[in-house]
């Protein structure tokens, strides 16, 4: 029996964005097979339409075989991340980073006082000072208050100068005292440009992906994710799983599954996990996620929630707080959830032993998937942008230059290297105005 839900309420929960979410958040735990559906409108009822679905739950989908394949060609694609933004949660003290010890965050005090050292004429007429700004953050955190990214100190850079690295923001702004205005801005500019990461990071979570990945302006080309690249034997083991949700997911929700089918079938099938209407799959280990919105997966279809391996934990719910409910996602279980639309998050998840985990799985289609050409056509991308970054005669070339320049798949060059690799008639295909201007020059001739 599944049991039949209709939400009739939706509570305002974007302040919890980038937050841990507990058992507050929810009043209902789901552990049997449900079907869950949001408001429609005008007060009709939902039940069968897809399109207000909130999530369908079926406890124990998966065989033991197909878990323990997709466990062993899964697992190890989860790698230290920095990039999981609100899902990573609030960032802690330090950016922890696996066998280097934690990085400093940059803090808003740290902030504030190098804005005032750079521009102290304008701090003048506000009667701000250094210990007005040190009294004003006095005791607050290093994390910041529910921050969830921020930019670092290069420790490196830092110690060349102050070896004692502990307290060494303080012992510089003290030694400034004597300094002239232009040597102040001098040194502030110096420790604002040199000193503080340019990246802006998360905090370090287990997370990665598996499968194929659309373009990306510094990686332009279609390709596998590195793990499915170095270890694709081993990701095929996943398939059987992967087929089995697949079928699930038709039965289910046929009409979405539809909508994927229709995208995935646009999609060279070298980019397709087989017989799937899945591209892609984000695996996480251990990994509590903070309240968040799923994005970059195609819309007119769902996603999923599943979980692989031993299941020597406790905690993990999967919190809808918007609709104050959770699910409790157990190894084996099916939740295909509308997880683009609904904000969601995990309770704590406590290992039972040292060396358990708790390995999940997101499958979906990536939206920009379908801008791809054909496997051959990103190939030659990707050999093009190789072959630049490679040749030192080339005009853009400089050390460390990645291969890529603005414009590039706008330019003759590129235009000839693609013909040369793959033929005319595939230049004429992806870039149709490429050979307009030369006949037109031509035909003056």
């Amino acid at each position: 029996m599944v049991n039949n839900i209709k939400v009739t309420t939706i509570h305002n929960c974007e302040h919890l964005l980038g937050q841990y979410l507990d058992e507050s958040h929810y009043d209902t735990l789901i552990t049997e097979d449900t079907d869950c559906w949001l408001p429609a409108d005008f007060g009709a009822d939902p039940t069968g339409d897809e399109t207000r679905i909130a999530f369908k739950f079926r406890k124990n989908f998966f065989n033991e075989q197909e878990q323990q394949w997709a466990y062993e060609g899964l697992r190890e694609a989860a790698v230290e991340s920095q990039n999981r933004g609100n899902a990573a949660g609030p960032r802690g003290e330090v950016l922890g980073v696996e066998g280097r010890g934690g990085r400093d965050w940059v803090t808003d005090y740290e902030t504030e006082v190098l804005d005032f050292l750079l521009t102290p004429s304008g701090n003048l007429l506000e009667d701000v000072t250094i210990e007005s700004i040190r009294e004003k953050h006095k005791g607050a955190s290093r994390g910041g208050e529910g921050e969830t990214r921020g930019r670092v100190w290069l420790r490196s850079q830092v110690c060349k100068v102050y070896p004692e690295y502990f307290g060494w923001f303080d012992k510089w702004v003290d030694g400034l005292s004597n300094k002239t205005s232009e040597q102040i801005i001098e040194e502030a500019t110096m420790v604002a440009t040199k000193w503080i990461s340019e990246t802006n990071y998360a905090k370090s979570v287990w997370s990665g992906i598996a499968g194929w990945f659309d373009r990306y302006p510094r990686i332009p080309f279609g390709r596998a994710t590195s793990y499915t690249r170095d270890n694709f034997e081993a990701f095929k083991k996943c398939y059987p799983f992967m087929q089995s949700l697949n079928q699930g997911y038709k039965e289910l929700l046929p009409w979405r599954w539809g909508n994927q089918k229709a995208a995935i079938d646009k999609i060279d099938p070298k980019f397709v996990i087989p017989e799937t209407v899945f591209t892609t799959i984000t695996v996480n280990k251990s990994f509590r996620t903070a309240a968040h919105r799923d994005a970059g997966d195609f819309q007119e279809g769902l996603s999923n929630l599943l979980v692989v391996g031993s299941g020597d934990y406790t905690g993990g719910y999967l919190i809808f707080p918007e609709i104050r409910m959770a699910v409790d996602v157990r190894p084996g279980d099916l939740l295909l959830v509308n997880n683009h639309e609904i904000i969601h998050g995990n309770t704590e998840i406590k290992l039972n032993d040292p060396k358990s985990e708790r390995i999940s799985l997101v499958c979906y289609l990536r939206d920009k998937m379908q801008e791809l050409g054909s496997y051959d056509y990103e190939k030659t991308r990707e050999q093009f942008v190789t072959d630049r970054r490679s040749n030192k005669e080339h005009h853009h070339y400089r050390p460390l230059w990645n291969g890529v320049s603005p414009g590039m798949w706008d330019e003759q060059e590129w235009y000839d290297y693609l013909e040369a690799k793959l033929g005319r008639e595939v230049v004429e295909t992806y870039h149709p105005k490429a050979y307009e201007v030369k006949e037109s020059l031509e035909g003056l001739f």
